[in-house]
């Protein structure tokens, strides 16, 4: 097999590419068909409006639903460990997205109660989880073939902030329609993955014997259990997300306070992506193959501890559409450089389960700091002010952190020669 450095440009640009055409369509799909992007907006005014639910309720319900991406990482233990029908990653790929579909058929026909919203958008997200945690696999196999982790990782979350630029608009005219348009848009969206997964997916024959499933599963637990940098990683991650979270207790503001109807929020949603998706280009294309990741550490989330405090003045409409446009690019910059992290660190041979390991800290101490933010104002009467210096506060803990890290990971670059340079130096 050739190693990286004998590889032609030709031939590692277009592995490049088709990478990142299965990870823009991939991530892009996976996370417009959650519960928490395309119908967050009808389905946070449901709650509200029609099952009367107070802010740490509505907030409970998303964290509820988003425990399959808590339990990523076993997924990815199967990814890695047990290929189906010869495949690690299209098998799972084209499973989750054609179950993730059938699941959201049903809420067509789904009565308005908290149990039964519950239920099938839990079953939505494990479907959703499948495709995502594979995609992660692939991903990283990718960036590591082709030298390319920082623009990979910058068009994954790219196509995440296209998902939530589309969601914002279409999310706030599908929270006045009926429930079942929005199933029918996740439907279709969830398919986007089939055709994509089918025909751009290539990798080699995996067969293991059932007898040696469970030692390879224990050896791959065992190997990441050592794996320092990929924990370090994930401390890092925890302190970022574990800031205590203002998504529903804005949405309730913008409705209460701000007197916004669900067209309006999904404006400020659509203006929070536009934001994101300047921050990713910028990110991606520009500062990764410029500045080392330790800088690129410092300086994101340090600026997105920064204009977090602009939601202090969240005083009217028009200073919101320019306070979610700047918090955009920030949550954007600070998210992306500790994905970049994550993809560094995650070890040869189990892509999948290193890669799902950030994600499930990142999911986890993100909804549940949503839900933390919520009960601190419904439970002990914080004010919306308090609540955005905490979380600025604790963002900012992330940078003396951020340099403590192993330097073999901060000194990085994402070009195909200097990434050779970095491997040989290191």
């Amino acid at each position: 097999m050739e190693s990286q450095s004998e590889r032609s440009p030709v031939a590692s640009h277009h592995s490049l590419l088709i990478a990142g055409t299965v990870t823009v369509v991939g991530f892009l799909a996976t996370t417009l068909a959650q519960p928490r992007v395309l119908v967050h907006i009808p389905l946070q005014n449901l709650l509200k409006n029609v099952l009367h639910t107070d802010r740490s309720t509505n907030a409970a319900f998303f964290f509820w639903i988003g425990l399959p991406w808590y339990i990523k990482p076993l997924l990815g233990v199967l990814s890695d460990a047990c290929p189906i029908f010869g495949s690690r990653r299209k098998s799972y790929i084209l499973i989750g997205s054609l179950a993730a579909m059938a699941a959201w058929c049903s809420l067509i026909t789904a009565a308005h109660s908290y149990s039964e919203l519950l239920i099938i958008c839990l079953v939505a997200n494990l479907a959703t989880v499948v495709t995502s945690t594979a995609l992660g696999g692939y991903m990283v196999e990718a960036a590591r073939a082709t030298a390319g982790a920082g623009r990979l990782t910058s068009l994954r979350n790219l196509a995440m902030q296209f998902a939530y630029l589309v969601a914002g608009p279409a999310g706030g005219f599908l929270g006045a329609v009926g429930l079942e348009w929005s199933a029918l848009a996740c439907c279709a969206t969830a398919f986007l993955v089939v055709p994509t997964a089918w025909w751009l997916v290539r990798e080699p024959y995996r067969q293991r014997a059932p007898a040696g499933l469970l030692r390879d599963m224990g050896q791959e637990l065992r190997g990441m259990a050592r794996a320092r940098m990929v924990w370090a990683a994930a401390g890092l991650a925890a302190l970022f997300y574990i800031a205590p979270g203002l998504n529903t207790a804005l949405f309730y503001l913008q409705q209460n306070t701000l007197h916004l109807g669900t067209r309006e929020q999904g404006y400020l949603v659509f203006l929070n992506a536009g934001g994101g998706m300047a921050a990713a280009v910028l990110y991606g294309f520009f500062a990764a193959r410029r500045l080392s990741l330790r800088s690129l550490l410092c300086g994101c989330l340090f600026f997105s501890a920064v204009v977090t405090l602009g939601y202090l003045f969240y005083h009217s409409y028009a200073q919101a559409q320019l306070i979610e446009a700047l918090n955009g690019a920030g949550t954007t910059l600070g998210e992306i450089a500790v994905m970049h992290l994550a993809v560094r660190a995650t070890p040869a041979g189990s892509e999948a389960l290193g890669f799902a390991i950030l994600m499930a800290v990142r999911n986890f101490f993100m909804w549940g700091s949503d839900w933390l933010g919520s009960a601190l104002i419904e439970v002990l009467h914080i004010h919306f002010g308090t609540l955005v210096y905490i979380n600025a506060a604790t963002t900012l803990l992330a940078v003396p952190l951020a340099l403590a890290l192993p330097k073999v990971l901060l000194t990085a670059r994402d070009s195909p020669i200097e990434a050779a340079q970095d491997q040989a130096t290191a």
